[in-house]
């Protein structure tokens, strides 16, 4: 007997349910790669400032105002590209952000003056800005939903943990060589490398099954090695089939209480990220550690990050990506006050490392989990809208961290503890579960 199913429907069920094959490996590597590029230039920038300062290229102040530069660009970067990828499509947005990040950092490098390196790091960070939302929602939508906690957080793994300790060792091995400048100039030709080998990435079935691109969407998923629908099965196309409301209309109206409350805590969660990522060698170098001693401890905490990825990878799958966010943002918040009361360097290094693992637990489970909450004719503009809140929240924190600083380390601490239990409440407030839900099920699309 004959039957009918919606073309969005089957390939959506497809999708969730197929088998991890080679070229869902090869887009999850074309992504973190791209991811990765993304936070080393972010990890590097803070190993950079020392010797900046240092060299009388600008003063501390000064590269504070380049870093809210970068953050304003950011989120620029994060907003803007919700819309465009929402309406027209992941990929095309996806190559041109990643084009524009690896020009701008390189032309970083001849920058004359804070000034103009402020501009061109505003420029490049657009691009940095629309890269994360993009990458998690590409990844999250080519994930079977048995193992998108696993999936994702490898993305995290890859290429948003070991940025961390690799830019730190870059810096540290490359940093009298080449210089500060140098540095930029292999950043961006990195960069513009894994733009060229892109090309090769398949637009996102599910976004094409809801925007009037069925055939191109099925034959998509004959290159994922997913079979077609069973014999005597005919695809039909409904209204979400071909769908053209507008993502702001549906972040905002359907999903205004999820919005809000994700605001909330990617403002204050990357508030504290930014200053732990941009200022933590300089906030050491306060306690009177020499600049490669402050770059070597905080090389030794980073080495939290891909260990924390490697603990999602279990947790979120089997604990739930709320559990595992809520407990560590709270924990951050209690381990951030323990750290600046450190009273020996061994200690400072054990709880730093504690810290670190809390801090990017707790922040990439809230990605992870904020990447589900969204229907997919929206998840980039939802996703992106929180991401801009939590760039800025990272502007503002290149400028605070300055004004903070001069009532004490001590209030600093203070200050980002009280950040994280705020982000951690937000978190709570945002909605369901979504561990082992498929994503339509989570955020049904809408007409």
């Amino acid at each position: 007997m004959a039957t009918a199913e919606s073309i969005q429907s089957f390939v959506a069920e497809a999708m969730e349910n197929a088998k991890f094959g080679p070229l869902h490996r090869r887009i999850i590597a074309l992504i973190t790669a791209g991811f990765f590029l993304d936070l080393v230039d972010v990890a590097v920038f803070g190993s950079l400032v020392p010797d900046m300062v240092r060299t009388n290229f600008a003063t501390a102040p000064q590269l504070g105002a380049v870093i809210s530069a970068t953050l304003f660009g950011t989120v620029v970067g994060s907003f803007g590209q919700g819309e465009l990828t929402d309406r027209f499509g992941r990929k095309t947005v996806y190559q041109f952000n990643l084009l524009l990040f690896g020009i701008g950092t390189i032309a970083c490098a001849f920058a004359p003056n804070y000034i103009w390196l402020a501009a061109l790091r505003f420029i490049s960070g657009i691009g940095l800005g629309a890269e994360t939302p993009l990458s998690f929602t590409y990844a999250a939508e080519y994930s079977p939903k048995s193992i998108r906690g696993r999936v994702m957080a490898f993305v995290h793994l890859i290429g948003g943990a070991l940025p961390w300790p690799c830019a730190i060792l870059f810096a540290l091995a490359f940093r009298d060589l080449i210089g500060w400048r140098g540095i930029f100039v292999v950043i961006g030709l990195a960069t513009l490398v894994v733009w060229l080998l892109r090309f090769s990435l398949p637009e996102s079935p599910r976004w094409l099954s809801l925007h009037g691109k069925g055939q191109e969407a099925l034959a998509t998923l004959k290159r994922l090695g997913i079979a077609g629908p069973p014999a005597g099965t005919t695809l039909t196309a409904d209204v979400v089939s071909d769908t053209h409301s507008d993502p702001f209309a549906v972040v905002f109206g359907r999903y205004a209480k999820t919005m809000i409350f994700a605001i909330v805590a990617f403002f204050f969660v990357y508030f504290v990220v930014y200053v732990v990522a941009s200022w933590m060698p300089t906030l050491m170098g306060s306690r009177g550690f020499t600049v490669t001693k402050a770059l070597t401890f905080t090389f030794g905490m980073t080495l939290a990050y891909p260990c924390s990825s490697l603990f999602m990878m279990y947790s979120l799958d089997h604990f739930g990506r709320l559990k595992t966010c809520i407990t560590a943002l709270v924990a951050a918040a209690i381990v951030s006050v323990i750290f600046v009361n450190s009273t020996s360097e061994a200690m400072l290094l054990v709880v730093g490392f504690v810290m670190f693992f809390c801090i990017q637990t707790g922040t990439n489970s809230m990605v992870i989990y904020t990447t589900e909450v969204f229907p997919t004719n929206a998840r980039g503009t939802g996703l992106g809208t929180a991401f801009a809140a939590g760039r800025f929240g990272g502007t503002l924190a290149g400028s605070a961290i300055v004004f903070i600083q001069a009532f004490g380390i001590v209030a600093v601490f203070a200050a980002l503890s009280a950040a994280l239990a705020i982000g951690a409440i937000a978190v709570f407030l945002m909605g369901v579960e979504t561990r082992g839900k498929a994503l339509d099920v989570i955020a049904p699309p809408t007409a």
